[in-house]
């Protein structure tokens, strides 16, 4: 591979302005494209053979109802005390309903004073309207009209706010605090390089890539079910490896520049050195992103692929865009040379630090990670609702004032498909007698009589519970539930929103050892062929596990225990995002090669000239190291804005992502690894023979390639000094 990468590199370095102009060709028309066929989003997130997903089949069947309209909710407030039976209060509710009739799109409105949908103190109401057209299809027109008419009811003093099929909602894909961290990235580069001018030119490369895996991401909804919030991972994660393997090549080019190689050979050598490790090391991470589909999950699969194609973009990117760019800025990127010889001394200084006091550093290392993971001892997993949104955020109000009025319950009701066809006598009775076992269980705050449909096999029975919908009582109550199917010959099936989240979580609470195993093992056959060891791969897993328990310890202790949330401005504490762990274990394993690749690799190379193991592991630490510091900064810039975001599954996702990579780069890959090595010695690098013919040699950082074209290299010096 790196023979290919050299030659790739030697003719973009000289085609430069041909494939800049193809790069910004294919930018223009991805987003172009996108922009005209408008992106359409799936936000479900269901999963075959679930039980609730079985109940919602056999309701579908069994109470048809045509096609699907949209509908939306208004939700009335009385304010200091006041009903809204009141006379006053009353008629500002009729008026806005005569104002939103005359709307030709509204269908029907169910007015609380005929439903009944009114709170026992009479303080809140709701009323559901109904639309002619079906969710996706009502007009921004019919919104702004609504939105209009309730300020007949805003006049008297009364709270409106609006649920269920609102159409329009902005998705949020960057804002402020991801600019911040983008501005972070770029002041490490800046120190890094010496230069403003090269600091930005690792952010450009890395946009053009995530710009074009953004664009096809827009195309891709058109035909598959991909939810916005993939959108947003795969832009944070595009973002941050973009960045860091555009920075791999940089830093190789200059340091061929260093040493009097001609720019356009220097910028070869770098895509066949540096450029064969990022190709290594995004495959990976692309290969456990689209590990993610063997969950049977289908928009976890839809998350990773997603996010894999941007990874592939920054791969791309880094091995065609970035020769280009470096052609262009020319010998501007060469280096200064005291500031390298500066930076190497003080890098080296931890490099003698950790070989004469891996023992301490080990045992710090270990126990800071396992005090940081004790409270994933009590992980909960979960799926945001409205509850969790901010204070001021529609949704969060459309749901308190619900939950003020009617219970906290309310927002998490569960809809139960009654199946009687196995009851030979009164099918009517046994749906009644079902209902009483029902209102007999813990935390039901109010059970709904059966709604038979046609033909009486089958009835509709709403259950409203005492508690939210991420309460674990409420999670105990669906069991509940289920468990008194066939006691009356009638089989309960639960559906719903709060259903499917629970069974959502519980699939993927079972499927995490699963995926933890796969990746665990994929990573020790990977590390075995990369370092031809056994016990660095060994200590390299071992430190990859310590990080992804550190890193789920850290969201408990944040994000459910809810300690520091007003400093990471989380609205509200709750249980942790289902899909969380399985995300991180992905995202967060390809990063941990990509470090352990970029660091040890240059161990085990001068370990081979050297059989020094000291001596090795202080090279690694004074040529590598400062690349994975940087690197690992970037990274959590860029991951740290995201968790000042708007939406909670990002922001969680962003916390997870920042401390993940702090703990991996910093503690395990920079201070664990190497200490255990050291205490290890010639055996770190230890692998029988008969495994040693087995496996295949894999040289990802060109170091043969540097061997066969060296001679021809110092031809050439020796020529330029000549003449």
């Amino acid at each position: 591979m790196s023979k290919m990468l050299y030659k790739l590199g030697g003719w973009v370095a000289r085609h430069r302005v041909k494939v800049i102009c193809a790069w910004i060709v294919v930018l223009v028309a991805s987003i172009g494209l996108a922009i005209t066929l408008k992106p359409s989003f799936s936000e479900g997130m269901s999963i075959p053979d679930t039980p609730s997903e079985k109940a919602m089949d056999v309701f579908q069947k069994e109470f048809p109802h045509g096609p699907d309209k949209g509908s939306i909710r208004v939700i009335f407030g009385a304010e200091d005390g006041e009903k809204l039976t009141a006379k006053t209060a009353k008629k500002a509710i009729e008026n806005t309903f005569k104002e939103i009739n005359k709307d030709d799109s509204v269908d029907s409105i169910a007015s609380p004073f005929v439903t009944g949908t009114i709170a026992e103190d009479g303080t809140v109401a709701y009323a559901d309207i109904k639309y002619k057209s079906s969710a996706d299809d009502i007009k921004d027109d019919s919104i702004k009209h609504l939105k209009d008419s309730l300020k007949w009811a805003d006049d008297e003093g009364l709270q409106t706010e609006l649920s269920g099929d609102i159409p329009g909602a902005e998705m949020e894909i960057g804002g402020v605090s991801e600019i911040v961290g983008i501005i972070l990235a770029f002041v490490v580069l800046a120190i890094t390089f010496g230069s403003l001018l090269i600091a930005g030119l690792p952010i450009l490369t890395a946009l053009i890539g995530l710009g074009v895996s953004i664009g096809l991401v827009l195309i891709g909804t058109q035909v598959f079910d991909i939810a916005s919030v993939s959108l947003s991972l795969a832009g944070m994660i595009g973002l941050a490896v973009g960045i860091d393997y555009a920075l791999f090549i940089f830093t190789k080019h200059r340091q061929f520049l260093g040493e009097g190689i001609q720019k356009n050979e220097s910028i070869a050598r770098a895509t066949g050195t540096a450029g064969s490790a990022v190709v290594f090391a995004g495959l990976t991470v692309i290969v456990a992103l689209c590990g993610l589909t063997v969950v049977n999950i289908p928009f976890m699969s839809a998350m990773g692929l997603t996010a894999g194609l941007s990874v592939l973009m920054a791969v791309l990117a880094s091995i065609t865009f970035v020769p280009a760019v470096l052609s262009i800025v020319g010998k501007r990127m060469v280096p200064k040379s005291k500031k390298k010889e500066k930076q190497s001394a003080e890098t080296n200084v931890w490099g003698r630090f950790v070989t004469k006091n891996p023992i301490m550093l080990s045992i710090c290392s270990i126990l800071i990670l396992l005090v940081i993971s004790i409270p994933s001892m009590h992980l909960e997993l979960g799926l945001p609702d409205a509850g969790m949104k901010a204070k001021d955020n529609p949704d969060r109000r459309a749901y308190d004032l619900l939950a003020a009025g009617f219970g906290e319950g309310f927002n998490g009701q569960l809809t139960l498909v009654a199946d009687a066809t196995s009851v030979t006598g009164n099918k009517a009775k046994a749906f009644a007698d079902a209902v009483k076992e029902i209102k007999g269980l813990d935390h039901v705050a109010s059970v709904t009589p059966a709604r038979p449909n046609k033909e009486g096999n089958f009835a509709i029975i709403t259950v409203v519970p005492e508690t939210g919908p991420n309460d674990e009582a409420t999670k105990d109550l669906v069991q509940d539930v289920r468990s008194l199917s066939d006691k009356n010959g009638v089989d309960l099936l639960v559906t719903g929103s709060t259903a499917v989240n629970i069974d959502i979580s519980d699939r993927l609470n079972d499927a995490i050892p699963v995926f933890a195993v796969l990746i665990v093992g994929f990573a020790f056959v990977l590390l075995t062929i990369v370092f031809r060891s056994l016990l660095v791969p060994l200590v390299a897993v071992a430190g990859f596990i310590l990080t992804m328990t550190a890193t789920l310890g850290v969201c408990v202790f944040v994000l459910q225990d809810g300690n520091l949330i007003d400093f990471f401005k989380i609205p509200e504490k709750g249980p942790i995002l289902a899909f969380l762990p399985i995300l991180s274990i992905g995202i967060l394993f390809g990063l941990a090669m990509d470090y352990q690749v970029f660091l040890v690799s240059r161990m085990r190379e001068e370990y081979v000239k050297t059989k020094n193991p000291v001596q090795a592991i202080q090279a690694g630490l004074k040529h590598s190291g400062p690349v994975v510091i940087a690197a690992g900064l970037i990274m959590i810039f860029v991951f740290a804005g995201f968790i000042f975001a708007g939406e909670a599954s990002i922001k969680a996702n962003g916390l997870a992502l920042s401390f993940g990579v702090l703990f991996d780069a910093f503690i395990v890959r920079m201070t664990l690894i190497p200490s255990v090595m050291k205490l290890m010695g010639n055996a770190a690098w230890y692998l029988p023979k008969w495994l040693d013919k087995i496996i295949p040699n894999v040289d990802i950082e060109g170091h043969q390639l540097t061997k066969e074209i060296q001679p021809e290299i110092d031809y050439e010096q020796k020529k330029q000094i000549s003449m």
